[in-house]
């Protein structure tokens, strides 16, 4: 069940859940992390030593036999690693490396909505108190900024360097921000990222002078934007965010 709230936003309710034990948590988190790091260590070096990876230029052909069908798999495959701690930003210079600037950048940034939304509703059904365990270390930040909160808080969190994506889907879940306020402001504070995120692939690629623009260009308007948004959050900026439906959330 969820509990309304007086700027008619909804907290979804813990079920009676205890304290979080916040000691233990970061505790078994450090240790899983640090275990799965190694194994993907481990897994890199034997595959280094026994395996013929394909080049860039076979996976491309692999991706274009498939037609459609390729595209949908990457929407798949990245909505899955948004709902997860892996960084999104292996999938996106993935999609610049196999589909180009462009057509990379629509998959991307379909994928990471798609995963971001999913995660935000898992979030919801499993409770605030539930979700803070979850989010380990990145637990006081994300209540600090996101309990009541809405658009601004999203938006310049998104954007904030260091922050990765699923502490905010899912601590905009557990705290009560509005699917409004989490949909558009997710909308407008990812796609600059993404984008310069997929000229890196698409660079690494063929080198040349388009997509090393793209990459200034899109990662210039990151900073903008974040300046922005934060300004915007704190109420000293004159103009309203992209999407944003009044000046206070």
């Amino acid at each position: 069940m969820s509990q309304d709230q007086p700027d008619g936003s909804t907290t979804p309710d813990d079920g009676g859940d205890t304290p979080p034990r916040r000691g233990l948590a970061l505790q078994w988190g450090t240790y899983l992390r640090n275990t799965v790091l190694v194994l993907v260590l481990l897994l890199m070096l034997w595959l280094a030593f026994n395996v013929r990876l394909p080049s860039v230029e076979e996976l491309r052909a692999a991706m274009e036999d498939l037609g459609w069908g390729a595209w949908f798999a990457f929407i798949g495959l990245y909505a899955l690693v948004a709902m997860t701690p892996i960084p999104v930003t292996i999938m996106a210079v993935t999609g610049g490396l196999l589909f180009g600037v462009v057509q990379g950048s629509i998959l991307s940034i379909i994928g990471v909505l798609i995963g971001c939304w999913a995660a935000y509703w898992l979030a919801r059904g499993l409770g605030r108190t539930t979700v803070i365990r979850l989010l380990g270390t990145h637990a006081s930040t994300v209540e600090r900024h996101l309990a009541d909160a809405g658009f601004h808080a999203v938006c310049t969190l998104r954007l904030m360097p260091g922050l990765p994506y699923w502490p905010v889907n899912y601590g905009s879940g557990a705290f009560g921000v509005s699917q409004r306020d989490f949909v558009v402001a997710g909308l407008v504070s990812t796609i600059p990222g993404q984008v310069s995120l997929v000229a890196v692939g698409a660079f690494i690629s063929q080198p040349g002078i388009m997509p090393g623009v793209v990459v200034l260009c899109a990662w210039a308007v990151v900073v903008l934007l974040t300046i922005w948004a934060l300004r915007s959050w704190k109420g000293t900026s004159s103009r309203p965010l992209p999407g944003q439906r009044h000046r206070s959330d």
